[in-house]
C-alpha cells in the first residue's frame, strides 16, 4: 500500500518517520555493518542504528496506544490551525527522543539519539499542538546537528557528524514547505556522505563511506518518503572489496593502538543510562575523556546516556557512580562479546546445545509451542514485540545454538537484529524466515536437537517453506486489496499474505480460502482458531476436508487471542 504523504510535521508524521526509518534501517543494517571501520572496526552500526530507532519507534507507539487514536482522516494532512486529535507534536518527538535515549547502542546510536533530541528540543518549543511547517523543520535540523557535534568530546570529520551538519546547511537554502526542507537536507547529506572518504584516510583505504553517516542518510531518505510518499535513492556503501574494508579494519586497530593494548586500542565500550545533575556531568565528561576515547554523553534534564571506549571498564563505571546513579550499565569487550554479568558468584547454569525461540500470536500457540520444548514471546495484536525481547528469549532459552522463528514477515528485519546481538553474545543463531504461525509449527515438527545444527536448520526451512499459510480476519477500514475494495467489517481471506477473498461471512470466506489452497495439493491441514471465530467454524471446516479431499488430515489447534479470527496451514 502506498505511503499516504504528509504535508506538515506533526505527530502522525513523528510516527510515520519512526516507521519508515525502522524498516529503511532494517534493509540496510547488514550493508552498513560491512562497511563499518570507524572508529572501531566491530562491524555493528547498523545493528545499533537499528536498535536505537527501534527504541524510538516504540515510545511513540506507545503514546499512541495510550491516547487511543483511530486511522488519519482520508488524506492523511492534519490542519495546523483545527485542533489535534490524539497525541500532540511535542508529546510525539518528546516521546522519540526520550526512547532512542533510552534504548541507544553504540558510538552511532548514541549520537542519532542526540540528534534526535536536539530535533524535538526545538518541535516541542512552537507549543504543545502546533505542527511544524518547513521553516521549523529546518531550524529543528540546524539544532540538531549543532546539539549532536557538541555532545562528542572531540569531533572528527568524515563522520556522521560531517553528514548531519550538511544536511542541516542544505536545508538552510530549502522552500518553505516540509517536503522541500526535507529533500533538501537528503540531498545535502548524500553529497557529503559520497565525500567522506576524502576525510577520513581510514575510509579511503577500504573504498567505502562513513557507517554512521550511511545511516544517517537512511533515515533523512525516510523523512522524504514521509513528507512525499516516495523514498529517494539509496545512499550505496561504496564498497570495493572486502579485502580492503578487512584491511582497513587492521590498519584502524593499529592507528588506536595504546601501551596498555598494543594490539588495538580501548578493550572496552562501555554504556550506561544516568541519573545526575549537569553540573556533574561536566565533571564526568573530563575524567572520562582521560580514561579513552570515543565519548559521547547525550541526554538532559536529569537523564544522560554515557558511550566511551576505555581500557579500565572499572574505572569508566566508578566515574559514573560519583556522578550520579548509573544503571543498565554495559560493558562490551571488543573481539570477545559481551562481559557483563548477572547474579555474580553463582556458578553458570550449563548451556542446553540447541534450543528453538519463536514468536507466537497468541497464549493458546505459546503452549503448543511450549509443549514442543520452544521459548516464546508473545506478539500481542498491535504489539509486535521489539527485538531487545527476542534477545532475552535467546538468553532465557540458555543454549549454545538457536534457531529462530520470527513467524511474521513483518518481524523479519527485528529479528536479524536479535540474531546478530546474540551472536556477539556466543550463540550460534540460525534465523529461519517463517512467515506465520503455522509455518512455525510445520518446522517446529521436524526439530532434531541431536543432528547437527545445519542439517536441522535445512530441515525445518525446507518445511517451513514447503507450507502455505492463509488467515481469515475483519477488516478495520476501507482500502485497497489485491482483490479489490474492502470496506470496514469485511471477512478477509489472506492467502500468502495477500488478500484473496473478500466477503461477508467468515465460514464461506474461510472455505473458499481453504479450497483454492488445497487446489494446488496438500497432506495436511492445520486450523488455528482464535476466540472470535465463530463455534461450529471447525467442524464445518473439517467437514469440508473430510468430504471433498482424500487423504487430507485435519489439525485443529486453539490460539487464543491471535488477532486473526483463523490461521490456516497447508502441508
Amino acid at each position: 500500500m502506498a505511503q499516504v504523504p504528509q504535508r506538515f510535521f506533526d505527530a502522525l508524521a513523528v510516527r510515520t518517520w519512526c516507521g519508515l526509518s525502522l524498516r529503511a534501517l532494517g534493509r540496510a543494517r547488514e550493508e552498513i555493518d560491512a562497511i563499518n571501520v570507524y572508529p572501531v572496526a566491530d562491524g555493528d552500526t547498523g545493528t545499533n542504528l537499528y536498535l536505537t530507532l527501534e527504541s524510538a519507534a516504540a515510545a511513540v507507539e506507545a503514546v499512541f496506544a495510550a491516547h487511543e487514536v483511530g486511522r488519519a482522516p482520508a488524506g492523511g494532512d492534519t490542519d495546523p490551525a483545527g485542533p489535534a486529535a490524539g497525541p500532540t507534536l511535542a508529546d510525539a518527538v518528546a516521546a522519540m527522543a526520550h526512547g532512542a535515549l533510552i534504548g541507544a547502542r553504540g558510538n552511532s546510536g548514541t549520537i542519532l539519539a542526540q540528534l534526535l533530541r536536539g530535533l524535538a528540543q526545538v518541535l516541542t518549543e512552537r507549543g504543545a499542538s502546533a505542527p511544524a511547517d518547513g521553516p521549523g523543520l529546518r531550524l529543528a535540523l540546524r539544532h540538531a546537528a549543532d546539539s549532536a557535534r557538541q555532545a562528542v568530546a572531540h569531533p572528527v570529520e568524515g563522520t556522521v557528524l560531517t553528514v548531519a551538519s550538511a544536511a542541516a546547511d542544505a536545508a538552510q537554502n530549502a522552500g518553505d514547505d516540509c517536503a522541500a526542507v526535507a529533500r533538501a537536507a537528503h540531498e545535502g547529506a548524500r553529497a557529503a556522505l559520497a565525500a567522506t572518504p576524502g576525510q577520513l584516510p581510514v575510509l579511503e583505504r577500504a573504498g567505502v563511506v562513513d557507517a554512521g553517516g550511511h545511516g544517517l542518510v537512511t533515515v533523512l531518505a525516510a523523512l522524504v518518503e514521509t513528507f512525499t510518499g516516495q523514498a529517494p535513492p539509496a545512499a550505496g556503501a561504496v564498497v570495493v572489496s572486502h579485502a580492503r574494508v578487512d584491511l582497513a579494519a587492521q590498519e584502524t586497530a593499529g592507528e588506536c593502538a595504546t601501551a596498555d593494548d598494543p594490539t588495538g586500542g580501548p578493550a572496552f565500550e562501555v554504556i550506561y543510562l544516568l541519573e545526575a545533575e549537569d553540573a556533574a556531568v561536566a565533571r564526568l565528561r573530563q575524567r572520562l575523556d582521560a580514561l579513552g576515547d570515543s565519548l559521547v554523553v547525550v541526554g538532559g534534564d536529569g537523564l544522560w546516556n554515557v558511550h566511551v571506549h576505555v581500557d579500565d571498564a572499572g574505572a569508566a563505571v566508578e566515574a559514573g557512580v560519583e556522578a550520579g546513579r548509573p544503571y543498565r550499565i554495559r560493558i562490551t569487550h571488543f573481539g570477545h562479546g559481551d562481559v557483563h554479568t548477572t547474579g555474580a558468584g553463582r556458578p553458570p547454569r550449563e548451556r542446553a546445545q540447541r534450543a528453538v525461540v519463536a514468536v507466537v500470536p497468541g497464549e493458546g500457540l505459546a503452549g503448543l509451542y511450549g509443549e514442543a520444548g520452544a521459548t516464546t514471546v508473545l506478539a500481542r495484536p498491535g504489539e509486535p514485540p521489539v527485538s531487545g525481547e527476542l534477545v532475552q528469549a535467546v538468553r532465557r532459552a540458555h543454549a549454545r545454538e538457536v534457531v529462530l522463528l520470527p513467524n511474521d514477515a513483518e518481524l523479519r528485519d527485528t529479528a536479524a537484529a536479535a540474531a546478530e546481538q546474540a551472536r556477539t553474545e556466543g550463540v550460534r543463531v540460525a534465523l529461519i524466515p517463517t512467515r506465520s504461525a503455522v509455518q512455525g509449527i510445520a518446522a517446529l515438527a521436524v526439530h532434531e536437537p541431536e543432528r547437527r545444527f545445519d542439517e536441522d536448520v535445512v530441515a525445518m526451512t525446507s518445511a517451513a517453506g514447503a507450507t502455505r499459510y492463509a488467515e481469515v480476519t475483519v477488516a478495520e477500514h476501507r482500502s485497497w486489496t489485491t482483490a479489490g475494495i474492502c470496506q470496514a467489517g469485511d471477512v478477509l481471506g489472506l492467502i500468502d499474505g495477500d488478500v484473496a477473498v473478500i466477503g461477508t461471512d467468515v465460514t464461506a470466506v474461510a472455505g473458499t480460502v481453504l479450497d483454492r489452497m488445497l487446489a494446488a495439493g496438500g497432506e495436511l491441514v492445520t486450523l488455528v482458531l482464535g476466540d472470535d471465530a465463530p463455534d461450529d467454524l471447525a467442524e464445518t471446516l473439517e467437514a469440508r476436508v473430510r468430504g471433498a479431499y482424500l487423504a487430507v488430515d485435519t489439525v485443529v489447534c486453539r490460539g487464543g487471542r491471535q488477532g486473526a479470527l483463523l490461521l490456516i496451514g497447508v502441508e
